[in-house]
């Protein structure tokens, strides 16, 4: 069955419209028809719906059931993302979505080849957003992930410490995932997670970063790439923490 992301205003008793490009696709690309049924989530809700009107402007549908969305971790984990080149944080983007991160934020650090600010990241970010929005359908998240606006790294470590748990990656050592997240501990908590750029961290960096109690950790004995190592880092943290 179809399913399409909707905002909150757009739910009314027992109605919910889309509108925009959706209505466009729900009626033209998908050829739906009065009568056909869909699924429209928001807020970790999916409603199963009946379609009343359609058009290319906007499509009314009648709320038959709802159910709350199971897929959704039990933790709420937001990358840091130190800036790589936008191919490597296209895909960063679309696959930390699949496996469950609430938010991904860019950050600048000294080691980033790619530097843009955020006038020029604007359209970028639009960009990652997008892909955001359809790594989430199909991977059926109960939210969009939100790409955020390019941060300093101070900024970033001021973030990160709102955080229940905070952790940075490192390849030059620290201590291993396995001894710092616990089921028990981690569960409805948010952890920020800081992974860096095509040249990694410096160790001033570092340094100031265990300075600020933000535990950092090992990714193992082998040094991986800046795309590889967020996907890596999320899905253990996904797995340790009852999320897979």
């Amino acid at each position: 069955m179809p399913r399409f992301f909707v905002n909150k205003n757009n739910i009314t008793e027992n109605r919910i419209t889309v509108d925009g490009g959706d209505a466009v696709h729900i009626g033209r690309s998908l050829r739906m028809k009065i009568g056909d049924e869909l699924i429209l989530c928001c807020d970790k809700t999916d409603y199963t719906t009946k379609i009343l009107t359609i058009s290319d402007k906007e499509v009314c549908c009648e709320i038959l059931s709802q159910s709350p969305i199971c897929s959704e971790p039990d933790i709420d984990l937001t990358l840091y993302q130190a800036v790589p080149k936008l191919d490597k944080l296209e895909f960063i983007t679309q696959k930390s979505v699949e496996l469950g991160v609430t938010e991904i934020v860019p950050v600048i650090t000294s080691r980033c080849i790619s530097r843009p600010d955020n006038k020029s990241f604007a359209k970028k970010k639009e960009r990652l957003n997008k892909i955001s929005l359809e790594a989430a359908k199909q991977s059926g998240r109960g939210i969009i992930p939100e790409v955020s606006d390019i941060i300093d790294f101070k900024t970033a470590v001021s973030k990160l410490k709102e955080h229940d748990f905070s952790y940075v990656c490192y390849e030059k050592g620290g201590i291993p995932f396995s001894s710092v997240i616990n089921i028990k501990d981690v569960k409805n908590k948010s952890i920020g997670l800081f992974i860096g750029s095509e040249g990694g961290f410096d160790k001033s960096e570092i340094d100031f970063l265990e300075d600020m109690n933000i535990k950092t950790i090992s990714m193992g004995k082998r040094i991986l790439r800046c795309e590889t190592a967020p996907i890596s880092a999320v899905s253990i943290i996904m797995a340790l923490s009852g999320n897979m």
